[in-house]
């Protein structure tokens, strides 16, 4: 496998998000369907946090136990301990100056309950939507944010595999996270479940770019580009904390939405998905 055959396949481990995508399309849908929907995403969520912080406390407590053993530097391990905590620290408290900064904004006058418009990066319209509805259209970008930043690190481990000789291994991790990244298009999804008016085509392409771009970002730096344990436990605990940020937003919602025995058999559902759906990475030897 040469490496445009690599890129090509991490493009499309990352882009399967799109599978996942369409349940925000879904009409006709009962509150209660909605409520079990938004908790089964709110379940992916979850077992995402505990992947992504389990994968960037192992890599900084080994950093640690070397350096204790004085086979590593006390300073590297310092900086991966440092990379863990100040990640949490951007990826959710990040999270909470955004929501107070652009998330309240419009909230107290007629024009902004009349309406909100969604802007991309680029400063171009994205949707233009009620007061009401613009909170889950912001909170579904912050979730692809989020997803985002954990698929980045797992296209690290693609790229790094891949140049190390590894095919096999960097083939498994292309299936198993190309399968995961199918259930975490439901997370950015749920969200908007309980809308009234779908979302756009456009919209939902570009929370999917957001969320599974990276991917195919972090194959080519991974497999061109020396990367160290500590670039690779800051991504991931940056993701962990913007994860934990709109989990609990989510949670919340769902609270209001529907009743708690729906809402704890919506995560219990979603949990699953999200370990069965790694397994196919641990069973690969990964």
């Amino acid at each position: 496998m040469d490496l445009p055959q690599l890129l090509l396949l991490g493009a499309l481990s990352g882009f399967t998000i799109f599978l996942g995508l369409p349940l925000a399309l879904l009409q006709g849908v009962s509150s209660k369907k909605k409520g079990f929907l938004n908790a089964f995403a709110v379940g992916i969520l979850v077992f995402l946090i505990v992947d992504v912080l389990d994968h960037a406390w192992g890599a900084a407590s080994q950093a640690a136990l070397d350096a204790f053993a004085g086979r590593a530097s006390i300073g590297s391990a310092a900086a991966d301990l440092l990379a863990v905590f100040g990640g949490i620290a951007v990826g959710l408290l990040g999270l909470v100056l955004y929501e107070s900064r652009y998330m309240a904004r419009g909230g107290g006058s007629a024009a902004g309950q009349a309406g909100v418009q969604i802007a991309s990066n680029d400063g171009s319209i994205l949707e233009a939507v009620t007061l009401e509805d613009a909170g889950a259209y912001r909170l579904a970008l912050m979730i692809a944010v989020g997803i985002g930043a954990h698929n980045f690190s797992e296209g690290l481990a693609i790229g790094q595999s891949y140049a190390a000789g590894s095919i096999g291994l960097a083939l498994i991790l292309i299936v198993g996270f190309g399968a995961h990244n199918a259930t975490e298009g439901f997370g950015i999804s749920g969200p908007l479940t309980r809308l009234e008016k779908r979302p756009s085509v456009r919209f939902l392409a570009t929370a999917g770019l957001v969320g599974g771009g990276p991917t195919f970002l972090g194959t080519v730096v991974g497999s061109l580009v020396g990367v160290s344990t500590f670039t690779y436990v800051l991504f991931l605990s940056i993701a962990g904390g913007a994860l934990v940020f709109v989990s609990l937003l989510m949670y919340g919602s769902g609270r209001r939405q529907t009743t708690n025995r729906v809402l704890m058999a919506g995560i219990f559902v979603g949990l699953c998905a999200g370990f069965l759906t790694d397994l196919l990475v641990t069973l690969g030897g990964a």
